[in-house]
């Protein structure tokens, strides 16, 4: 496999990854280390998954590329500091700020039995700020310390959530819907940073994000009877065109919102 990032001395190029530990963020972290790029994975992991995740931390350095991981909180002002610091210390540039962060609120709006579980104001906030909000806190935060590499890419990912209604996700959706809104102006804003932006829709996609949605079942047997190719999305799927996206042919590209599903948004 050709490693075309980083083939040159002293290029020093980087992916930095929220929410790496395990789904689309863990498989883009292996798909970009495979061809060359640093990686950087910030996320939270509990003590009783740390162990899989270190096995899956080797696997990465066993790539040949460098590997640092920060097990934090992401959307912690101070804990940035740290990051951001040994970024500087080894003159990284960031080729790629990945966001794949999955925290929120998966509550419904109404419930007759029990109101006391439908969401509030404060859930709205808490799942905007995290899963959208902090996607433009971390692009200024590496614009503002001049760690983007020339041509850079910021990408995300999002959902048909964004667009669609459905039970208990409307917190995430409307999260979702902001991310996208603030990808298209970090698309606009940085164009003459030479910085690109673009949102992925993965389509339905067996993760733990999805097994925490109630009715994930449900999704997954519809996904699989919508979708042409009958078969649900990979984290592998999605991390192909992460790389793709990376690649200097795709500088034209965007502002947009790509779905990657086979076909399952057309239905």
């Amino acid at each position: 496999m050709e490693k075309e990032f980083n083939k040159n001395n002293g290029e020093n190029q980087w992916a930095l990854i929220l929410g790496g530990s395990s789904g689309l963020g863990l498989a883009s972290a292996k798909k970009l280390a495979a061809h060359g790029l640093h990686v950087y994975i910030v996320h939270r992991t509990r003590r009783s998954k740390l162990a899989a995740f270190e096995a899956e931390k080797e696997k990465l350095i066993a790539l040949g590329s460098k590997v640092h991981d920060f097990n934090g909180d992401a959307l912690n002002a101070k804990k940035w500091e740290e990051i951001l610091s040994f970024l500087k210390k080894e003159n990284a540039q960031v080729k790629v700020l990945l966001h794949s962060l999955a925290k929120g609120n998966l509550k419904p709006v109404f419930s007759k039995e029990n109101t006391e579980k439908t969401l509030t104001a404060t859930d709205f906030s808490l799942t905007i700020e995290a899963m959208a909000t902090s996607l433009y806190s971390w692009s200024k935060a590496l614009v503002d310390n001049d760690l983007f590499s020339p041509q850079a890419r910021i990408l995300s990912f999002t959902s048909m959530g964004s667009r669609k209604p459905l039970p208990n996700y409307a917190a995430v959706s409307a999260a979702k819907a902001a991310l996208e809104a603030i990808t298209r102006s970090l698309a606009y804003e940085l164009a003459p940073l030479g910085i690109t932006a673009n949102c992925i829709q993965a389509g339905v996609t067996d993760t733990e994000s999805l097994q925490l949605i109630p009715g994930s079942k449900r999704l997954k047997e519809e996904a699989l009877a919508m979708n042409p190719n009958k078969r649900l999305t990979t984290p592998e799927d999605v991390a192909a065109v992460v790389y793709l996206l990376v690649k200097p042919e795709s500088s034209w590209i965007n502002g947009t919102i790509i779905p990657v599903d086979g076909g399952e948004h057309m239905t």
